[in-house]
């Protein structure tokens, strides 16, 4: 157990997981925390993140630093996925171990596991077969750094831990129309379009105002804002499916999806910083010790047709909902076995009604707030 008087940095601290950690150790009464922007501290920097850990001198280490998307976001920087996360890890990792970090807690994701992974997926069925195409460089960024914390706790006595959540929402999430991930990015455009089937253009223009849209066609980018033309706002929201009508949704709806409020996941990600060793990730006795990563998340699935169906009804929008079989439908199936977790002293609350119904109030506040400071 971490003293209350330890210093913890959580890098990452804005994002949708980090801001979620950062407030659970405060409410536990860690106060002692360290966190720096993108614009502060740049993690691609290696002499950037050496000065910082020179001056700084945490004991412990929360890396929710990451750069993540989308499925369109992942097949077309596919570059900029594996590079750049495997910069911030061995960065981060780097400079905790060179620094005698007492525990580092490290955050990748469930797409690690293979495609066509035995479901529920299990921390052993990690390298058994191919991974899903779409995100491959990111899995793969995400598989190095668990193993960094594996093989630093093998060779050097080191306690890091590893943590595989699912799919996340919450607050402080990400609703950019291209880069954000699925259940932000439904919300965002069953709102616009029920505010579109209404009439309701002050309702558009607060959206637009505070998260501006844009779209590149035949070489020529068009960005629309609150101050915009009807005529231009309309053209770029049907780009991305969303029209007084109906909203249009990328592949089938029929991939199987399990979401975990991002407040849980840092309750979780807290839990294992706070009470789990290296030592407890794996049987004792074992020969060969490796995946001793832990997945986090609730072991419920449901499809996207089904969330994009309880979104319509939380939101109330009276229109059509249509999908384009056109575009890729990722892992048909990506359910993970919580029973490590659960053995570890973790179960999740917040069931998927609720968390889209606290994240639809979360998103129109935030609108309302940001309208009255513009």
């Amino acid at each position: 157990m971490l003293d209350k008087t330890a210093k913890i940095y959580v890098a990452g601290h804005h994002g949708l997981v980090g801001s979620a950690i950062w407030n659970n150790l405060m409410q536990r009464g860690y106060t002692n925390l360290v966190g720096r922007s993108h614009k502060e501290l740049d993690l691609l920097d290696g002499a950037a993140v050496k000065a910082f850990f020179d001056a700084e001198r945490p004991d412990a280490v929360v890396l929710a630093a990451a750069h993540v998307g989308g499925i369109m976001a992942n097949l077309q920087y596919r570059a900029d996925f594996i590079y750049q996360n495997l910069q911030i890890q061995q960065n981060v990792i780097g400079e905790s171990f060179r620094h005698g970090v007492k525990k580092l807690l490290f955050l990748g994701s469930t797409c690690i596991y293979p495609r066509e992974a035995p479901q529920p997926m299990k921390e052993e069925c990690l390298l058994t077969s191919p991974l899903e195409y779409t995100n491959e460089p990111y899995a793969i960024a995400k598989i190095a750094g668990l193993k960094m914390c594996e093989s630093f706790n093998l060779q050097y006595g080191t306690n890091y831990i590893a943590v595989m959540p699912t799919n996340l929402y919450g607050p402080n999430d990400n609703f950019h129309l291209e880069n954000s991930h699925v259940l932000p990015a439904m919300i965002r455009k069953i709102h616009l379009a029920k505010c579109l089937n209404e009439g309701d253009w002050e309702a558009v223009r607060k959206d637009i105002g505070l998260r501006p849209v844009s779209m590149v066609r035949d070489g020529v980018k068009t960005v629309v804002d609150g101050g915009s033309d009807e005529k231009e706002i309309l053209s770029v929201l049907a780009h991305y499916g969303i029209t007084p009508e109906a909203v249009t949704l990328w592949g089938t709806g029929t991939p199987l999806r399990e979401f975990l409020w991002s407040e849980e996941m840092a309750d979780a990600s807290v839990h294992v910083l706070l009470n789990v060793d290296f030592k407890d990730t794996y049987a004792p006795g074992e020969k060969e010790i490796r995946n001793c990563h832990i997945n986090v998340g609730t072991g419920k699935e449901l499809s996207i047709r089904e969330v994009a169906g309880k979104i319509m009804e939380e939101i109330g929008f009276k229109g059509e909902l249509r999908w384009d079989a056109s575009k890729p439908d990722g892992t048909m199936r990506k359910l993970t076995d919580v029973s490590k977790l659960h053995r570890l002293g973790w179960q999740h609350k917040v069931e998927i009604d609720e968390g889209i119904h606290r994240l639809y109030e979360w998103y129109l506040k935030g609108i309302c707030i940001n309208h009255q400071t513009i």
